[in-house]
């Protein structure tokens, strides 16, 4: 149902990684045109460095100096009039010194040296592109494969190829051989799925038939019918795409991380340089020292390291939106979680309705459920489900409005009805039923005050406790549980997973309110699942969301999605975020440590300016390939596929 495009490649070269969008695919002239795009600028700056060489070799000096300080030009004019931009809008980093580093060898006709130095730029950038771009690999595989069309079933029981965003909920499709599934749907047969893209399990998956399925999951069995509940725009895969295509278009922070050190390192770096020039009056010292402090390190190691662990944590099944989400998620050490859809399994089940002396318990299910229709809440979806269930006929609701973690009000058959929380103490008639273990309790109410209660029981997932220990080995001290259920249900949950604390009849704002008293004690994350975590988790350092599904609130605030529906995954994001995190300190400090060694060297005197423009490029290529191990390693769970 959705075609897939092929592989793209790199793009114009640069500093840019900006995958390339499917509608884009054929229109760049092919994998080969692309590549000599992104290597073309530092082979012809090479092979110009080289035939000065030769020119030199041949007794031409003057020869070669015009074709090296052509070179140093070259890669002059464009970095100075980045740094003039910068200085333009108020801002200055240490591409300053590059710009000092070529004017100098220039003056002191150390072209040569200046020439160098215009590869090492150059080759700086073109191992950033190619970096990047091998690390999103796996976030622009995401983008590749978005289905643009589907297979629409026609009155006349004909099938149409269709543009997958005219696809409207209620549509039947058909699902071939091989296809990806364009929209989230319900199978009208059973289904065979690879679903890997979208969870991070090889394992194949059977679907019977009324089963919920993902879109951006490729069917790996016989065609099979879809009938469509969302459209493609409101669908689990665009969620995917959406933040796929963020977090390669974001830099990180610590792309510029250099910059923040400018106002200390580049007086520094001038001081040292004015130094060894006043001390031996020597102006080709102070070159030198220019040539050596050009802060590759930084400018290239940092983003690669972090863009790297961006594409891990997504094929590992969870989204981050920025490389700044993932710096943050390296660093937490509180865990706030929701209880329903996290904890729980979130698919509530109604297991009996209490209703006052006279009431009908049909008649107040049925009252609850017309007033849910409306609602994305998983409860909401319960009793409307129970209710048909029984056969119950239910009636559109007017006048509805929802208060988030409180409840909805709606008029059904000229009746206000109130279903959600319950304002004061419970009734008597009720307080037998609701006060036994393992129930949540969903009140029911009209003008003259409560007329039932709706019990609702949601397991505990089995993969809970496991997941609360995993998320504990990957380096989190405090584990909190936020509900605004009773707190006799909240507790038997803590209890089974093994959280720190648990924080029950919590609405909306108080879990604003403990989220942000929280995150001013430590590095925090929330995860939630329903519209009401929303501004919770817009308040947290890192707001994570389960569930792909683009449309909902939580996943739209959120720092990063679940595909999966499941928490362990969140552990792995944290062990592989500490490790990104790790390996990008260590390459620039490893760096940048270099530089300072040989610039202490040149003001000495010890170090010429072509040694230490050699010098300075063998540095860069060094961090560079340190900062690659960031696509390898950090993980610690057992039994985890390998990322």
């Amino acid at each position: 149902m959705g075609e897939q495009s092929g592989a793209s490649g790199p793009g114009q070269g640069g500093n840019e990684c900006l995958p390339e969008h499917p509608a884009q695919h054929g229109r760049s002239g092919g994998p080969l045109r692309r590549r000599w795009a992104l290597w073309a600028p530092l082979t012809g700056l090479t092979v110009l460095v080289l035939v000065g060489a030769a020119l030199r070799w041949a007794g031409r000096s003057g020869a070669a100096d015009l074709v090296w300080a052509a070179v140093t030009l070259v890669a002059l004019a464009p970095a100075a009039l980045s740094v003039l931009r910068d200085l333009w809008r108020r801002r200055f980093g240490v591409d300053v010194i590059a710009v000092l580093a070529l004017v100098g060898a220039l003056v002191v006709r150390e072209y040569l040296a200046g020439a160098v130095i215009a590869v090492m730029l150059a080759t700086g950038r073109t191992l950033e592109a190619y970096a990047q771009r091998r690390a999103t690999r796996d976030l622009r595989a995401l983008l590749e494969r978005a289905p643009r069309t589907a297979r629409r079933r026609t009155a006349d029981g004909g099938i149409e190829v269709v543009p997958v965003d005219q696809v409207a909920v209620g549509d039947r499709l058909l699902v071939g051989p091989g296809d990806v599934v364009a929209v989230d749907g319900i199978t009208e047969d059973p289904a065979t799925l690879d679903e890997s893209v979208v969870t991070g399990e090889s394992q194949l998956v059977e679907k019977a038939v009324g089963a919920a399925v993902a879109s951006g999951v490729v069917n790996a069995g016989a065609g099979f019918g879809l009938r469509a509940t969302e459209s493609a725009a409101r669908s689990t895969y665009a969620g995917i795409v959406r933040l796929a295509e963020e977090a390669t278009a974001r830099k990180a922070p610590t792309v510029r991380l250099a910059d923040r050190y400018a106002a200390a390192f580049v007086p520094f770096t001038l001081v040292l340089a004015g130094l060894g020039w006043l001390l031996s009056g020597d102006i080709v010292r102070a070159v030198a020292v220019l040539v050596v402090a050009t802060p590759c390190p930084l400018l290239l190691a940092t983003p690669i390291a972090i863009v790297s662990g961006l594409s891990r944590v997504a094929r590992r099944g969870v989204l981050v939106r920025d490389g700044g989400s993932l710096e943050a998620l390296g660093r937490v050490r509180t865990l706030l979680v929701d209880k329903t859809g996290t904890l729980t399994a979130g698919r509530p089940r109604v297991a009996d309705t209490v209703v006052a002396a006279g009431g009908d318990p049909d008649e107040v299910l049925r009252w609850a459920a017309s007033v849910e229709q409306l609602s994305p809440h998983v409860m909401a979806a319960a009793l409307v489900e129970h209710a048909r269930d029984r056969g119950l006929r239910l009636t559109m609701p007017t006048e509805v409005t929802e208060e988030p973690g409180r409840g909805v009000r709606g008029r059904v058959d000229g009746r206000r009805i109130r279903v959600g929380q319950l304002d004061g103490d419970p009734p008597s008639w009720a307080r037998p039923r609701i006060e036994e273990p393992g129930h949540s309790v969903v009140w029911v109410a009209d003008d003259t005050g409560p007329i039932g209660a709706i019990l609702l029981e949601d397991p505990v997932r089995p993969d809970a406790r496991r997941a609360v220990d995993r998320l504990r080995a990957a380096g989190l001290s405090r584990i909190v549980m936020v509900t605004g259920d009773r707190p006799d249900a909240a507790r038997r949950v803590a209890e089974a997973v093994g959280v720190d604390d648990v924080i029950a009849r919590c609405a909306p704002q108080e879990k604003v309110a403990r989220v942000r008293a929280e995150a001013d004690r430590a590095v925090t994350v929330m995860v939630g699942d329903g519209v009401n975590d929303a501004p919770a988790l817009a308040e947290a350092h890192v707001g994570v969301a389960m569930g792909a599904t683009g449309a909902t609130a939580s996943a739209d605030v959120a720092d990063a999605v679940l595909t999966v529906d499941r928490l362990d995954p969140l552990a792995d994001a944290v062990e592989i975020a500490r490790y990104a995190r790790r390996i990008a300190v260590q390459s620039a400090t490893i760096g940048m440590g270099l530089a300072v060694c040989a610039m202490g060297f040149a003001a000495a005197g010890l170090l010429p300016p072509v040694a230490g423009a050699f010098l300075q490029e063998g540095i860069d290529v060094l961090v560079i390939l340190n900062a690659l191990r960031a696509l390898y390693g950090g993980l610690h769970a057992t039994g985890s596929p390998s990322a």
